[in-house]
Protein backbone atom coordinates (compact mmCIF):
# COMPACT_ATOMS: atom_id res chain seq x y z
CA UNK A 1 0.00 0.00 0.00
CA UNK A 2 1.43 3.08 -0.77
CA UNK A 3 1.89 6.70 1.29
CA UNK A 4 -0.52 8.45 -0.92
CA UNK A 5 -3.25 5.56 -0.04
CA UNK A 6 -2.56 5.72 3.15
CA UNK A 7 -3.30 9.50 2.86
CA UNK A 8 -5.98 8.95 1.00
CA UNK A 9 -7.28 6.82 3.84
CA UNK A 10 -6.63 8.73 6.30
CA UNK A 11 -8.52 11.97 5.17
CA UNK A 12 -11.42 9.12 4.14
CA UNK A 13 -11.29 7.84 8.08
CA UNK A 14 -11.15 11.50 9.75
CA UNK A 15 -14.60 13.05 7.37
CA UNK A 16 -16.68 11.75 10.02
CA UNK A 17 -15.02 13.43 12.92
CA UNK A 18 -14.77 16.66 10.58
CA UNK A 19 -18.53 16.39 10.71
CA UNK A 20 -18.32 16.56 14.72
CA UNK A 21 -15.93 19.08 15.33
CA UNK A 22 -17.94 21.14 12.60
CA UNK A 23 -21.28 21.05 14.75
CA UNK A 24 -18.86 21.59 18.47
CA UNK A 25 -17.60 24.92 16.65
CA UNK A 26 -21.53 25.46 16.82
CA UNK A 27 -21.66 25.54 20.24
CA UNK A 28 -19.43 28.17 21.13
CA UNK A 29 -19.62 31.94 20.32
CA UNK A 30 -15.87 32.61 19.68
CA UNK A 31 -13.73 29.18 20.53
CA UNK A 32 -10.87 29.82 22.84
CA UNK A 33 -7.47 27.74 21.62
CA UNK A 34 -8.29 24.59 24.06
CA UNK A 35 -11.57 24.54 22.42
CA UNK A 36 -9.97 24.49 18.89
CA UNK A 37 -7.48 21.51 19.74
CA UNK A 38 -9.17 19.43 22.49
CA UNK A 39 -11.61 17.59 19.09
CA UNK A 40 -8.38 17.32 17.38
CA UNK A 41 -6.59 15.92 20.36
CA UNK A 42 -9.54 13.49 21.01
CA UNK A 43 -10.27 12.22 17.29
CA UNK A 44 -7.47 12.10 16.34
CA UNK A 45 -5.69 9.99 19.27
CA UNK A 46 -8.55 7.72 18.69
CA UNK A 47 -7.97 7.65 14.70
CA UNK A 48 -4.84 6.74 15.51
CA UNK A 49 -5.39 4.10 18.30
CA UNK A 50 -8.30 2.01 16.56
CA UNK A 51 -6.36 1.09 13.17
CA UNK A 52 -3.22 0.03 15.39
CA UNK A 53 -5.83 -1.96 17.64
CA UNK A 54 -7.06 -3.80 14.40
CA UNK A 55 -4.16 -4.59 13.34
CA UNK A 56 -2.83 -5.88 16.51
CA UNK A 57 -6.23 -7.94 17.38
CA UNK A 58 -6.45 -9.13 14.27
CA UNK A 59 -9.60 -11.03 12.14
CA UNK A 60 -11.12 -11.87 15.81
CA UNK A 61 -11.64 -8.84 17.20
CA UNK A 62 -12.52 -7.07 14.42
CA UNK A 63 -15.42 -9.73 13.82
CA UNK A 64 -17.05 -8.96 16.82
CA UNK A 65 -16.68 -5.39 16.57
CA UNK A 66 -18.62 -5.89 13.35
CA UNK A 67 -21.49 -7.66 14.81
CA UNK A 68 -21.89 -4.31 17.12
CA UNK A 69 -20.23 -1.23 15.62
CA UNK A 70 -22.95 0.25 13.48
CA UNK A 71 -25.28 0.26 16.73
CA UNK A 72 -22.71 1.67 18.87
CA UNK A 73 -22.22 4.26 16.89
CA UNK A 74 -25.40 5.04 15.77
CA UNK A 75 -26.86 5.16 19.09
CA UNK A 76 -24.21 7.47 20.24
CA UNK A 77 -24.10 9.94 17.70
CA UNK A 78 -27.94 9.86 17.61
CA UNK A 79 -28.40 10.49 21.74
CA UNK A 80 -25.58 13.42 21.05
CA UNK A 81 -27.50 14.78 18.04
CA UNK A 82 -30.93 14.63 19.47
CA UNK A 83 -29.84 16.86 22.33
CA UNK A 84 -28.40 19.17 19.98
CA UNK A 85 -31.42 19.24 18.24
CA UNK A 86 -33.61 19.86 21.42
CA UNK A 87 -31.17 22.12 22.89
CA UNK A 88 -31.93 23.81 19.62
CA UNK A 89 -35.40 24.43 20.38
CA UNK A 90 -34.44 25.62 24.03
CA UNK A 91 -35.86 29.35 24.71
CA UNK A 92 -33.87 29.86 27.70
CA UNK A 93 -31.01 29.39 25.62
CA UNK A 94 -29.32 32.99 24.59
CA UNK A 95 -27.89 33.63 20.86
CA UNK A 96 -24.90 34.35 22.74
CA UNK A 97 -24.25 31.75 25.08
CA UNK A 98 -21.38 29.36 24.71
CA UNK A 99 -21.71 25.60 25.52
CA UNK A 100 -18.91 25.02 27.78
CA UNK A 101 -20.40 21.35 28.20
CA UNK A 102 -19.63 20.78 24.73
CA UNK A 103 -15.73 20.29 25.06
CA UNK A 104 -16.57 18.26 27.96
CA UNK A 105 -14.24 15.02 28.61
CA UNK A 106 -17.56 11.96 28.41
CA UNK A 107 -18.77 13.99 25.94
CA UNK A 108 -15.60 14.49 23.60
CA UNK A 109 -14.59 10.37 24.34
CA UNK A 110 -18.24 9.49 23.21
CA UNK A 111 -17.63 11.49 20.36
CA UNK A 112 -13.86 10.13 19.62
CA UNK A 113 -15.13 6.44 20.13
CA UNK A 114 -18.18 6.57 17.86
CA UNK A 115 -16.36 8.66 15.23
CA UNK A 116 -13.41 6.01 15.24
CA UNK A 117 -14.88 2.65 15.02
CA UNK A 118 -14.48 1.91 11.48
CA UNK A 119 -10.83 2.81 11.81
CA UNK A 120 -10.41 -0.51 13.55
CA UNK A 121 -11.25 -2.84 10.21
CA UNK A 122 -8.85 -0.78 8.28
CA UNK A 123 -6.74 -1.42 10.74
CA UNK A 124 -7.06 -5.29 9.89
CA UNK A 125 -6.64 -4.14 5.95
CA UNK A 126 -3.18 -2.63 7.40
CA UNK A 127 -2.17 -5.97 8.42
CA UNK A 128 -3.20 -7.83 5.09
CA UNK A 129 -1.00 -5.01 3.20
CA UNK A 130 2.01 -5.73 5.54
CA UNK A 131 1.49 -1.74 6.16
CA UNK A 132 3.87 -0.26 9.14
CA UNK A 133 1.16 0.54 11.84
CA UNK A 134 3.27 2.94 13.28
CA UNK A 135 3.54 5.32 10.56
CA UNK A 136 -0.28 4.60 9.39
CA UNK A 137 -1.48 5.14 12.64
CA UNK A 138 0.40 8.49 12.98
CA UNK A 139 -0.19 9.96 9.99
CA UNK A 140 -3.95 9.45 10.25
CA UNK A 141 -3.97 10.98 13.60
CA UNK A 142 -1.85 13.84 12.40
CA UNK A 143 -4.78 14.36 9.57
CA UNK A 144 -7.62 14.02 12.20
CA UNK A 145 -6.37 16.75 14.14
CA UNK A 146 -5.76 19.41 11.64
CA UNK A 147 -8.97 18.23 9.64
CA UNK A 148 -10.75 18.76 12.90
CA UNK A 149 -9.38 21.66 14.49
CA UNK A 150 -10.20 22.94 11.02
CA UNK A 151 -14.19 21.89 11.58
CA UNK A 152 -14.59 23.49 14.51
CA UNK A 153 -13.56 26.86 12.80
CA UNK A 154 -15.34 26.26 10.05
CA UNK A 155 -18.50 25.40 12.44
CA UNK A 156 -17.96 28.49 14.57
CA UNK A 157 -18.16 30.84 11.79
CA UNK A 158 -21.59 29.44 10.51
CA UNK A 159 -22.62 29.17 13.90
CA UNK A 160 -21.98 32.77 14.91
CA UNK A 161 -24.74 34.13 12.47
CA UNK A 162 -27.62 31.18 12.51
CA UNK A 163 -26.53 29.93 16.53
CA UNK A 164 -29.67 28.01 16.71
CA UNK A 165 -30.49 26.84 13.34
CA UNK A 166 -26.68 25.79 13.29
CA UNK A 167 -27.13 23.97 16.23
CA UNK A 168 -30.52 22.10 14.74
CA UNK A 169 -28.24 21.78 11.77
CA UNK A 170 -25.61 20.11 13.62
CA UNK A 171 -27.54 17.68 15.58
CA UNK A 172 -29.17 16.55 12.15
CA UNK A 173 -25.97 15.96 11.02
CA UNK A 174 -24.94 13.77 13.77
CA UNK A 175 -28.19 11.65 14.29
CA UNK A 176 -27.44 11.61 9.92
CA UNK A 177 -24.08 9.61 10.57
CA UNK A 178 -25.25 7.24 13.11
CA UNK A 179 -28.03 6.82 10.41
CA UNK A 180 -25.20 6.32 7.47
CA UNK A 181 -23.66 3.57 10.09
CA UNK A 182 -26.45 1.80 10.67
CA UNK A 183 -27.83 1.64 6.73
CA UNK A 184 -23.89 1.35 5.47
CA UNK A 185 -23.48 -1.94 7.92
CA UNK A 186 -27.65 -3.22 6.53
CA UNK A 187 -26.05 -2.87 2.84
CA UNK A 188 -23.00 -4.36 2.93
CA UNK A 189 -24.66 -7.65 5.11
Amino acid sequence: MSLIEIILIAVGLSMDAFAVSITLGLSVSKPKTSELLIPGIYFGFFQALMPAVGFFAGFYFAGMVDKFEHWIAFILLCFIGGKMIKDSFDKDAGENKSDENAFKFTKMLVLAVATSIDALAVGVTYAFYKVNILAAALLTGVITFIISVFGVKIGNIFGIKYKSKAELAGGIILVLLGIKFLVEHFLKN
